[in-house]
C-alpha cells in the first residue's frame, strides 16, 4: 500500500487515482480515506488525479500515541502533497477535513494550492465561548468523549442517525450507509478518536481563514446535527477572501454520502473544480 511518511515518522495511507489537476480530499472524524470514494472517482473519472489519505489515528495509516492535532494533521497532509510533488492542487475537507485543509493553508501556504472546498467544516471555532456565543457547549464534547471511552461501537452506531439526518422524519438515508459510517469508526484506534476530539472542537482557525488567498467554496447543510452552521459556514464565509458560499436547505452533515444531496455537492464540486 502507498504511504507518506509523516515529520514525526508516522506512515500516512493514501488512494491516489487517475491523472490530470489533482484534488486532494479530507475526511471528517472519525472516518476514512474511503468516505470519498464517490467523489474520488467522480473526479478521476472526469479528467482529475484523485487523491485521498486516512487520517493519523485510524484506517491503514499508523496509530501514534501523540500527533492528534490539527498543526500535525496538516503536516500530514503536507507529507502526502510533497511526497506525490503535487502541484496546483484543489484542496477538498469535510469536517475535521475542512479544518485541517484550513490549517494547512494558515501553516504552509498556498503556494502548491489553487482552490479550496470545504464542506461542513470546522472552521472557525465549534466550541462556544465568551466571543464565540453561537458555538456548542463543552459538554457536548465531552459527551462525545465519554461516548468513544466506554462503549464506540454502540456510540457511532447512534451518531450515525444525526450524522446523516436519520433521525428526520423524511429522511432516505438507508442502514447500509449508516453501517458504512460505523465500519470506518471502528477502524480508528481510541486514542487517535478521542483526541481528535479536543482538537476539531477547541481549535480556533480564524486566522488560518483570513490566510487563504485562493478562490474557495464553501459549503453547508443547514440542518448539520454535528457543526451547526451559524457557528461554521455562516461565520467562515465571511473570513475567507475570495469565497463561494452555497446552503443546502435541508442537509445534513454527511450530505456527500445521502443521494439525495450528494448529486447536488458533485456537481457543485465537478463545476468549480473546472471553472
Amino acid at each position: 500500500m502507498p504511504f507518506a511518511t509523516s515529520t514525526d515518522g508516522t506512515q500516512i495511507f493514501y488512494k491516489d487515482w487517475g491523472s490530470g489537476q489533482p484534488v486532494v480530499f479530507s475526511h471528517g472524524w472519525p472516518l476514512t480515506a474511503d468516505a470519498w470514494d464517490p467523489q474520488l472517482k467522480l473526479m478521476a473519472d472526469n479528467g482529475f488525479r484523485a487523491v485521498a489519505h486516512d487520517r493519523r489515528g485510524g484506517g491503514r495509516s499508523g496509530q501514534p500515541w501523540d500527533g492528534n492535532n490539527l498543526d500535525t494533521y496538516a503536516d500530514d497532509l503536507a507529507a502526502v502533497i510533497e511526497a506525490l510533488d503535487l502541484h496546483d492542487v484543489i484542496l477538498v475537507g469535510h469536517s475535521t477535513g475542512g479544518g485541517e485543509v484550513t490549517r494547512y493553508i494558515g501553516r504552509h501556504g498556498s503556494g502548491r494550492v489553487a482552490k479550496a472546498v470545504l464542506l461542513g467544516a470546522i472552521p472557525p471555532l465549534m466550541l462556544k465561548t465568551d466571543a464565540n456565543p453561537e458555538g456548542l457547549p463543552i459538554d457536548v464534547f465531552d459527551g462525545i468523549r465519554k461516548g468513544v471511552e466506554t462503549d464506540r461501537s454502540q456510540f457511532y452506531k447512534d451518531l450515525s442517525a444525526t450524522f446523516f439526518g436519520a433521525n428526520r422524519d423524511n429522511s432516505t438515508v438507508t442502514q447500509g450507509t449508516r453501517d458504512e459510517f460505523w465500519l470506518w469508526s471502528m477502524t480508528v484506534g481510541i486514542k487517535g478518536a478521542y483526541d481528535c476530539v479536543k482538537a476539531f472542537s477547541e481549535t480556533d482557525l480564524t486566522e488560518d481563514l483570513k490566510k487563504i488567498d485562493v478562490p474557495t467554496l464553501i459549503v453547508h447543510g443547514d440542518d448539520d446535527q454535528i457543526v451547526p452552521i451559524v457557528a461554521s459556514g455562516d461565520k467562515s464565509s465571511k473570513l475567507v477572501k475570495d469565497v463561494t458560499y452555497k446552503v443546502y436547505p435541508g442537509a445534513p452533515h454527511g450530505l456527500a454520502m445521502v443521494p439525495k444531496f450528494a448529486e447536488q455537492f458533485n456537481a457543485d464540486l465537478l463545476d468549480f473544480a473546472r471553472g
